[in-house]
């Protein structure tokens, strides 16, 4: 009884009942034109919240309680929803894939690190302007609780800033600040857990039965270790299994990623309930888009690893069609670091329009360690395209380390050992590997396996680190070849490119965390370091490394901004022939540039013959060396070469 059409049938019958008491809460206290708006949303919408929350809950004997309380909470909080937002609301709806614009460029940031706190940070406002950002992502600004609290993701409430950065007001002012300067607010929304700090754990913990059911609490051993023997643990030297032992209260609880932060039991509806609200507060505060943090993770079935399980995405979907309805002004974007099929999997319309690309990421890094993109050409060309109405989030790097996440089966088909060549890149990245460029360090290394992940900055990784130390001219030539050849792919392969601020200015790793016993240990803050504000006044001056950075990646984003071959296109890759270089159209309506990247130490050779059967002519203009290029008999690139070729004339 849950096939399409009994949805259909039920979800009408179930609206035209709750709408009247819908109205007797809320109509006679708006604009009769804004009620009727809304109420379009929600007769749009609600059939596929209906479906989504009927797999859910249906079973449950209270089922149309929580759907009238679901309902009512969507409601309340469109109800007080400022009216600069509504207002956005209906911009967004009628030109609803904004974010697909060739415009946008992003960027993201610790607020502590680049401005202090969130009143520094408006003041900073004009150098991302001055860089041509508008998508602002900054990591986490909720409260935490003292010491451990996993870079801010153990939240302690979602609706207080922590207090070293300010209060929620100043976070709406930076919102309000950002919007006006045409620049979008990004935030994650940490919804597979809280910190055990939280008010919610803390009424559980003083023996609340209803707020002990916001979480999954076992009396004994006998279901944690039926669930143990299919799950992989998440940090497995820090916290051996995925459970707990809270001696207050005699439970064991399930933590995932660490025993301070406590998972979510969304097989409660109150719960989801919750959750939704608290989603809507910060849609209220001017957050534009929302990184769901660990998607993967937040149902669990016994039996199973407890990953990208179906019902994790029918969650979101119903999250999905509540935003829709209540503040469709915002999106969603995924975080699933997971095996490259399962990443795509969480992107549609109906569920998270955006999603980071950490495959991307990784052949990037990969490509330029092997000087060979075969690897990078097959994976993207299997897994890049995307549902119409969907975008990647393209990064280099990010706050957090870089893993390997290619295709086993990738590999073996290209005839590489997918474990020795994950060895591989991580003894290259760390400057074990005889003639590496990169000065890295390993994060999580299993000793016993050679398994690790890589930290540094995107500068560090690329040698600019190792051609300063040693004043070699041609390695740091190199090197800035290097950060902007991999900033110039994120810029111009399709989706929104998101910049980790610093690497825009070349900062080199901060090897003074391990002063700090907060940070000793993980050395992912080896590249979480403060904002060089000397560096930085050093960007307009070309004669300096930050400067050669800054202004050839200021002329990236121009390239991107101001070409329509760049907005909503499509993106095809291609075979150059050569398995150094790495090249792919963008194609939009009349508009076609062809992007080629050399990804080695040496000058490589495009055959004519190959570039007019890709439909070039002999003579093409570059647009980033600014300059015609011929090629009557081959196309020369010279060493990490980066080109966007277009027509003359275009």
């Amino acid at each position: 009884m849950n096939d399409a059409r009994w949805i259909e049938r039920h979800s009408t019958a179930s609206l035209r009942r709750l709408m009247p008491r819908l109205e007797a809460r809320f109509k006679a206290q708006v604009d009769p034109d804004e009620w009727q708006g809304y109420v379009q949303r929600l007769e749009t919408h609600f059939p596929r919240l209906f479906g989504c929350l009927y797999r859910l809950y249906g079973r449950q004997y209270d089922f149309f309680f929580h759907l009238e309380s679901i309902l009512a909470s969507a409601t309340e909080m469109w109800w007080v929803r400022p009216a600069e937002l509504k207002a956005l609301d209906a911009l967004r709806t009628a030109d609803p894939y904004w974010y697909q614009s060739h415009r946008l460029v992003g960027a993201m940031c610790y607020a502590d690190l680049f401005a202090g706190d969130l009143v520094g940070l408006r003041e900073r406002i004009p150098y991302l302007t001055e860089l041509g950002i508008n998508y602002l992502h900054l990591m986490p600004v909720f409260k935490v609780p003292e010491g451990d609290s996993d870079g801010g993701y153990a939240v302690s409430s979602y609706r207080e800033v922590n207090p070293n950065l300010g209060t929620m007001e100043d976070l709406a002012r930076l919102a309000d600040e950002l919007r006006y300067r045409g620049i979008s607010l990004c935030l994650d929304f940490v919804f597979n857990h809280t910190a055990d700090e939280h008010d919610w754990a803390r009424r559980a913990q003083a023996g609340d039965p209803e707020y002990q059911e916001y979480y999954r609490m076992f009396p004994d051993r006998e279901l944690p270790d039926a669930y143990e023997r299919s799950l992989n643990p998440i940090f497995p030297d820090e916290h051996p299994g995925s459970f707990t032992y809270r001696n207050r209260i005699r439970k064991w609880i399930w933590t995932s990623f660490h025993n301070y932060q406590w998972d979510l039991n969304y097989e409660n509806p109150v719960v989801f309930n919750r959750m939704l609200e608290e989603m809507l507060f910060l849609a209220n505060q001017g957050v534009e888009i929302l990184r769901l943090d660990a998607v993967a993770f937040v149902w669990k079935e016994l039996g199973t690893s407890c990953q990208n399980l179906p019902e994790a995405h029918i969650i979101i979907q119903a999250f999905n069609a509540l935003v829709r309805i209540a503040a469709p002004a915002m999106v969603f974007k995924s975080e699933a670091i997971v095996h490259p099929d399962d990443v795509r999997k969480y992107i549609s319309e109906e569920e998270c329009q955006l999603s980071y690309n950490p495959q991307l990421m990784a052949l990037l890094w990969d490509a330029l360690a092997s000087r060979d993109i075969r690897l990078l050409r097959y994976g993207l060309q299997r897994r890049f395209a995307l549902p119409s109405g969907c975008a990647w989030v393209n990064y280099v790097r990010c706050h957090d380390d870089i893993g390997w996440t290619f295709s086993d089966d990738d590999a073996r088909v290209l005839d590489l050992d997918p474990q020795a060549h994950r060895q591989f890149l991580s003894q290259f990245y760390t400057a074990r590997f005889e003639g590496s460029f990169a000065r890295g360090m390993p994060f999580q290394e299993n000793l016993a396996t050679g398994d690790a992940r890589v930290s540094g900055t995107c500068a560090s990784l690329a040698g600019l680190e190792k051609g300063l130390y040693h004043n070699d001219e041609t390695e740091i030539e190199y090197a800035i070849r290097k950060i902007l050849l991999l900033h110039g792919v994120i810029l111009t392969i399709g989706g929104i490119p998101l910049i980790y601020l610093g690497d825009e200015i070349g900062v080199l790793n901060n090897y003074d965390y391990e002063k700090d016993l907060a940070k000793i240990g993980d050395t992912r803050w080896l590249h979480r370091l403060p904002f060089d504000e000397a560096r930085a006044e050093q960007r307009w001056d070309f004669t300096t490394v930050p400067g050669r950075i800054y202004q050839g990646l200021l002329r990236l984003i121009q390239i991107r901004q101001q070409n329509m071959a760049f907005t909503r296109a499509e993106t095809e890759i291609v075979d150059t022939g050569n398995d150094h270089v790495f090249g792919y159209f963008r194609n939009h309506d009349e508009y076609t540039v062809l992007i080629l990247a050399n990804f080695s130490d040496s000058t490589q050779h495009l055959e004519a013959r190959r570039l007019r059967m890709l439909g070039l002519r002999k003579t093409e203009v570059d647009l980033f060396a600014g300059k015609t290029v011929t090629a009557t008999r081959e196309l020369s690139l010279e060493p990490y070469a980066f080109m966007v070729l277009a027509r003359p004339g275009r």
